[in-house]
C-alpha cells in the first residue's frame, strides 16, 4: 500500500483501530510511514493520559455511586458588565465517559461547542436557568446566581439524589449538596454544566450584538473590554447593561 493511502487510514482511524494499525505498520521502514506511526503512537499516548485524567475527575461521582442521579451545577457570567448570569444543571449517565471535559474557560470555543453537542446528546437530563441584568441589579450577583441555579434545577426531567456544586451551597434547595472548590476541574458533572452554561450564554450574547450594536457583545460577551467600556461612555448603556456594574463609567 502506498504511503498516502496509509496516511489516510491512520487519519480516519479511531483509537482502537489506531492501535491495530501501529502493530501492522511499525516495522515498515519507509520514512513517511515511520513518521505516521510515531504520530499515531503519540495520539494513543495522549488519549490514554486523557482517560486517566477523566477517571480522576470522576472521584466525586464514585463517592456517590450509590445515588441514581448525580447532578453537577455551575454558572457563568458573574463578572460581565452586561447580560444575564446563566446556570446549568447536568445529570450524566454513569455508564458513559465524555472525554476532555474541563473548566469551560480552559477550553477553546471550538472544543466547547463540540463538547456541548456531546453532552446534550448523552446526558440523562439538562436544565438551564437565567437571571437577567434587572434581577442582578435588584438582589446582587450572588443571589442572582442562586436564582439561576434553582431555575436550572427546576427544569431537570429527573430529580437528583445529590448535587455537586462549584464552590457554593444553594439556599432553599431540599436536595443534599456537596460544595467543591474549583469543582469544574474536579468533577465531570460540574465541568459538563460549566460548558453548557458557557456555550448557552455566549450564544445569547452573540444574538445581543445584533440587537444592540456598537458594544462588541459578539466578541467580549459583555465583559469589560476597553472597546466595550469606551462604548458605554460614548453611546451610553443599553437595556441589558447591569446598572450596578457600570457606575464608574456613566
Amino acid at each position: 500500500m502506498g504511503i498516502q493511502e496509509i496516511k489516510k487510514l491512520f487519519s480516519a482511524a479511531d483509537i482502537e483501530t489506531l492501535r491495530e494499525l501501529i502493530k501492522e505498520y511499525e516495522k515498515d521502514e519507509r520514512a513517511g510511514v515511520v513518521k505516521t506511526v510515531e504520530a499515531a503512537k503519540k495520539r494513543v499516548k495522549d488519549f490514554e493520559a486523557e482517560v486517566e485524567r477523566t477517571y480522576r475527575m470522576k472521584e466525586y461521582e464514585r463517592k456517590y455511586e450509590s445515588c441514581r442521579y448525580i447532578c453537577g451545577i455551575d454558572e457563568v457570567g458573574r463578572g460581565p458588565l452586561a447580560g444575564p448570569v446563566v446556570a446549568c444543571a447536568v445529570v450524566l449517565p454513569k455508564d458513559t465517559d465524555i472525554y476532555y471535559l474541563n473548566d469551560s474557560k480552559q477550553l477553546s470555543e471550538k472544543k466547547r461547542e463540540q463538547l456541548y453537542d456531546e453532552i446534550m446528546e448523552k446526558a440523562v437530563a439538562v436544565g438551564i436557568g437565567f437571571a437577567d441584568e434587572k434581577c442582578i441589579d435588584e438582589i446582587n450577583i450572588l443571589q442572582a446566581d442562586y436564582v439561576a441555579m434553582r431555575q436550572a434545577l427546576s427544569k431537570l426531567s429527573v430529580r437528583p439524589d445529590i448535587l455537586l456544586n462549584d464552590a457554593v451551597i444553594i439556599p432553599e434547595v431540599d436536595i443534599p449538596q456537596e460544595k467543591i472548590i474549583k469543582g469544574d476541574t474536579k468533577s465531570v458533572s460540574i465541568a459538563a454544566a460549566s460548558i453548557v452554561a458557557k456555550v448557552t450564554r455566549d450564544r445569547f450574547m452573540v444574538e445581543m450584538e445584533n440587537k444592540y450594536p456598537g458594544y462588541g457583545f459578539a466578541g467580549n460577551k459583555g465583559y469589560g473590554s476597553a472597546k466595550h467600556i469606551e462604548a458605554i461612555k460614548t453611546i451610553g448603556p443599553c437595556e441589558i447593561h447591569r446598572r450596578t456594574f457600570i457606575t464608574k463609567f456613566v
